[in-house]
């Protein structure tokens, strides 16, 4: 937007100053100000722009100025930082086609039609975590196309080398007395903690004797802050606070200091120059930066966003206590500490090289990406298969984007990050196939009519309109059948015959299509996605299940759906966990796969039994069920996922069977089926799990070796999937 000072627009001129030590011919467009000296030193032209203002008028003939040095530049990267430059930039990028990358320096109001003041480009570079969660949050960007940068300081030109004799001569400074330095940009905005600052000096003045603040930074209301100021020293009598407007000799200034006050950019350009720091900033304040708030910061990019704000009395005190504490090598250690860490995490060489990445991405031809399956339903099962095969195709495929069809796209982008259409908007799925490479069905029991024959046709028709658009198909580690309708049998053959590549997630799918008529030779049997996947520690799965008011010790994990024609089955079962928890002392807990249709029955068990349970109550990701499952000793499912989050985990497992897939996997797996759900027996049951509780370390041997093959084999469907690609 502009070059006075700013973390922003110190780290535009830091990456344009290194990407011209490299080689490259850099020019920079932005309202200008007092860096446009640095990069006229280094031979980088400077177009200005006024893209500082939110103004029609403003935006208007920055976009002029921006599509004219595009003609003429020609450039081979366009890289925009901040809101405005990006919307600027996204509107020309739709006529000229450019390759186009913008950076988050910070979060901005999406309130209204704010939030379509910006275009966030082809990929998109976050300059802390909490902003890319931002972007996900509030813009909708896959999560994939969001790299994380740091900013970088030049640690020859910020370094406790600098000699302060011209900073003290110009400001009549007395080095034998403490000097505090601030530097930030001071506009309304941004200098919150500088007016604290300011506000308490006369109070700084009585309890340090000849304490000197130098507050480095022009803008908005510089004026104001220099009338408070002079007000101070004619308070005082003396030179206690120095304003010394817009600088770019920031290295000198700090130089000259004992402490800093501020945060962001500033502050890791003073640690570098190893100067203690007070982390004080507008969005928050953690006090004297020591080695315990290195994550906060990393976390927050040194803005400290959620923590307590600026006030006055913690930072009269800190700065109060810091200076009555003359133990000068503890301050030298707190200097070399905090240079250490910028050497280490903030090199600006680190940063170009961040970006260097970014702009070879968005240089390579990219391949789209349509995946549909049951997703956006809640179902941790299938939102796990989402997970696992996005994850297994960004690592493997190199350079995609990937759409997701999801019944709830903005549930899939809030919770995911991933870029998701409406699987029933007919346009914009057909439109998403139309710009895609390829299309992945799966994973999954989606090729079957048991659930619906509406079902079937809507996969169907998005395998048959992906192929008459010339697309590749691939059906990835699909589970095939039941299909009981002969007109349904026949649609499937057809759509499997027309697939690219078919790779199915057992054995008894392969031998389902066979009997349908499939002659195709080169199908293959790999594993479901999810055996790629992992779930959260012990003991924090144990923290949700305690958090939802049980403390459990031991205790065996139970998963049950609905199901037509279950009959006297609740009753039944709640009998078998009893016994269990009476045979084996092991607790019962409930975890509903997908929590709206789940819950309802699994609280009808808890309450028809004597002993007590627990329902896991709540949404909870693939792999917080997976930890919990992992976390206990057995488990007795009727839902498919559920027995295969217990064979990642290597958590022996009984199913209850309701559908040939689980009958399937039990076999599969060499574990023991506890009955049919439409002919349930309590005592077969029961012995089938109690045999199982007795062999469990056999099996718990057993399961690690399966798994561990399982999880290799998975390994396959992604490698296909970019061979397909490079086809």
């Amino acid at each position: 937007m502009g070059l006075d000072i700013g973390g922003a627009e110190t780290h535009v001129v830091e990456l344009a100053l290194e990407l011209k030590r490299r080689g490259a011919d850099v020019s920079v467009a932005s309202n200008g100000g007092v860096y446009e000296a640095d990069l006229a030193k280094a031979g980088i032209p400077h177009y200005k722009a006024p893209m500082d203002r939110r103004s029609l008028r403003c935006m208007a003939k920055s976009y002029f100025i921006m599509r004219k040095l595009i003609r003429h530049e020609k450039p081979d990267i366009v890289h925009a930082h901040a809101r405005i430059p990006g919307f600027i930039c996204g509107l020309l990028h739709r006529k000229k086609r450019f390759k186009f990358v913008a950076t988050a320096h910070w979060v901005f109001d999406v309130s209204g039609s704010l939030r379509r003041l910006t275009n966030w480009g082809q990929k998109t570079i976050a300059v802390s975590d909490d902003i890319k969660q931002y972007l996900i949050e509030n813009y909708g960007i896959p999560q994939e196309d969001i790299s994380v940068t740091i900013n970088g300081v030049d640690t020859e030109k910020f370094s406790p080398d600098i000699a302060p004799d011209g900073i003290i001569s110009e400001f009549r400074l007395d080095p034998n007395r403490p000097i505090i330095c601030n530097v930030s940009r001071l506009d309304e905005s941004a200098a919150a903690a500088t007016r604290v600052l300011i506000d308490i000096a006369p109070q700084l003045h009585e309890r340090i004797p000849g304490v000197q603040l130098v507050i480095a930074g022009g803008g908005d209301i510089f004026s104001e802050l220099k009338e408070k100021a002079d007000a101070v020293n004619a308070h005082t009598g003396s030179n206690t606070v120095t304003m010394t407007d817009a600088r770019t000799d920031i290295n000198c200034i700090l130089s000259a200091c004992d402490l800093f006050v501020g945060v962001s950019r500033a502050a890791i350009e003073a640690m570098a120059s190893r100067k203690p720091v007070i982390m004080a900033g507008k969005e928050g304040y953690v006090g004297l930066f020591t080695p315990d708030k290195v994550q906060i910061a990393m976390d927050t990019n040194y803005c400290f966003r959620g923590c307590e704000l600026t006030s006055h009395e913690p930072l009269l005190c800190d700065i109060t206590e810091f200076f009555a504490d003359t133990d000068y090598a503890k301050r030298a250690v707190l200097g070399e500490f905090g240079r250490e860490l910028v050497i280490k995490e903030y090199s600006v060489k680190k940063m170009t090289d961040d970006c260097m990445k970014v702009y070879n991405a968005v240089s390579r031809s990219q391949r789209k990406i349509v995946m549909s399956g049951y997703y956006g339903f809640k179902n941790a099962g299938d939102e796990a298969i989402l997970q696992a095969i996005h994850r297994s195709i960004t690592e493997s495929c190199g350079d995609v984007t990937i759409t997701v069809l999801s019944f709830d796209p903005e549930d899939t982008r809030a919770r995911y990050g991933f870029d998701a259409v409406n699987r029933f908007s007919l346009f914009r799925v057909l439109w998403s196939l139309r710009r895609c490479d390829a299309l992945v069905l799966g994973g999954g029991s989606l090729l079957q009519d048991i659930t619906s024959t509406r079902s079937l046709l809507y996969y169907l028709f998005i395998v048959n309109s992906a192929k008459r658009k010339g697309k590749k198909v691939m059906l990835y580690a699909n589970g095939i059948g039941p299909v009981r309708k002969k007109a349904n049998r026949r649609r499937v053959r057809r759509a499997v015959e027309r697939a690219d590549v078919v790779t199915l997630r057992d054995t008894e799918s392969a031998e389902e299509l066979r009997a349908m008529g499939v002659t195709r030779g080169d199908i293959l049997v790999t594993a479901d996605p999810v055996f790629r996947m992992g779930g959260i520690s012990r003991e924090a799965a144990l923290r949700i299940i305690k958090e939802g008011g049980f403390d459990v010790g031991s205790f065996i994990a139970v998963s049950i759906r609905e199901w037509p024609d279950m009959g006297d089955f609740c009753r039944k079962f709640a009998s078998v966990c009893d016994s269990l928890y009476e045979q084996t002392g092991h607790d019962i807990v409930f975890i509903p796969m997908q929590p709206d249709k789940e819950a309802g029955i699994n609280r009808r068990i808890r309450d028809m039994m004597k002993n007590p349970s627990h329902v896991v109550e709540g949404r909870y990701s693939a792999e917080e069920l997976m930890g919990i499952i992992g976390a206990s000793n057995l488990v007795i499912s009727m839902r498919l996922h559920a027995l295969i989050f217990a064979a990642c985990m290597n958590v022996p497992f009984a199913g209850l069977v309701y559908d040939p897939k689980v009958s399937s996997f039990l076999s599969a797996m060499s574990m023991p089926s506890a009955g049919d759900v439409t002919d349930f027996e309590g005592l077969a049951a029961l012995k089938a799990i109690t045999d199982l509780h007795e062999r469990r370390s056999e099996h718990v041997e057993a399961l690690k070796h399966k798994s561990a093959e399982l999880s290799e084999a998975a390994k396959a469907d992604p490698a296909l999937l970019l061979a397909l690609l490079e086809v």
